[in-house]
């Protein structure tokens, strides 16, 4: 009986237009008989957004981290708010700090034209992340795709799930095993750092206050706190910026080579040199860029990996559900 029930509340959920999000159904080529222009599309905009705007590819690229660890890679965190559902936007990790949400858009209007209601946002999100990589430097890889949009966000799952810049790394590698990404994977990812900028706010405590007694992080080189306090002094506006590297714009592993020295920005960069699990990978990284690119790209694929397995349908604007149709409303009506 309980599988008869299930098999009819697929049946159901089909028919009303929705699909599960499921890793079993990914693959590479997805869209190449509905839209086979689509990967094309997505690397367009992209290419055209990072050459007015370089931070812009390091936004979107982001959001691959911010989406699929919280319920999988679904596009929750596109959702904009409504009066029944308070989204991912403005969750801690995301408020004042996640941007670039209008280049998304513009990447599904172009794709809306040419496939209307074909393309998943959650896709977006993955083909978006993997270009903003290649056109900053990094690598290139295939994607695999056949995402479906969820139905819902939440901030509270937002909140709870996304790590803070002073984490440390025995707990980022507690986090990144619960998606059943490795230590080596942990520091791979880790390097998306590479590219973009990060507010003072994000780096104040450790300048300031690191254990309380109103004193540095001892792990910082000494000559990078002059500059970092020259850049982020105590009473900075804290949305201002600065390079998440010494070569922010281009996708390298000099981010690895500023751990070693100490000039790691971030307390959760820095502790993955200081820890002794995770300083192999940063040596090797540091010296092997290539062994760097490759260990990224597998990360970034097991990262795509996750799915909720939650219905979820392909959304025609990225921040806001479907209207359903008449069969949805009756199966949702209470």
């Amino acid at each position: 009986m309980a599988s008869l029930g299930l098999t009819v509340f697929i049946l159901i959920m089909s028919m009303a237009g929705y699909a599960f999000a499921d890793k079993q159904y990914l693959r590479t080529g997805y869209y190449s008989k509905s839209c086979p222009n689509a990967e094309k599309i997505v690397r367009n905009v992209m290419k055209k957004a990072m050459a007015k705007d370089p931070r812009s590819g390091a936004s979107v690229m982001r959001f691959q981290f911010h989406d699929c660890f919280v319920n999988g890679c679904d596009g929750s965190m596109l959702l904009d708010d409504t009066p029944h559902m308070l989204g991912e936007k403005l969750s801690l990790a995301n408020i004042n700090s996640v941007r670039s949400f209008e280049l998304v858009d513009e990447v599904k209007a172009a794709l809306e034209k040419e496939c209307p209601q074909t393309v998943s946002c959650a896709d977006i999100i993955i083909m978006a992340s993997r270009d903003a990589v290649m056109l900053s430097g990094g690598p290139d890889w295939e994607v695999k795709l056949g995402r479906k949009d969820s139905l819902t966000a939440s901030q509270k799952d937002s909140d709870d799930i996304l790590p803070s810049p002073r984490s440390n790394a025995t707990y980022l590698i507690s986090l990144f095993s619960k998606y059943n990404l490795t230590v080596k994977d942990l520091v791979a990812l880790s390097g998306s750092h590479s590219i973009g900028k990060i507010r003072c706010f994000s780096i104040v405590t450790r300048l300031y206050n690191s254990t309380g007694k109103g004193d540095p992080d001892p792990a910082i080189e000494p000559k990078f706190i002059q500059k970092l306090d020259m850049i982020c002094p105590p009473n900075v506006d804290q949305n201002k910026t600065l390079g998440a590297d010494s070569t922010h714009v281009v996708f390298d592993n000099q981010y690895f080579k500023d751990l070693v020295v100490g000039r790691g920005i971030l307390n959760s960069d820095q502790t993955l040199y200081t820890f002794p699990q995770t300083r192999p990978y940063v040596n090797l990284f540091s010296r092997d860029q290539n062994a760097f690119f490759k260990a990224f790209v597998k990360g970034m694929l097991k990262l795509g990996d996750q799915q909720s397995g939650k219905p979820g349908e392909i959304r025609r604007n990225c921040r806001v559900v479907n209207k359903p149709g008449k069969l949805a409303d009756s199966f949702f009506a209470s």
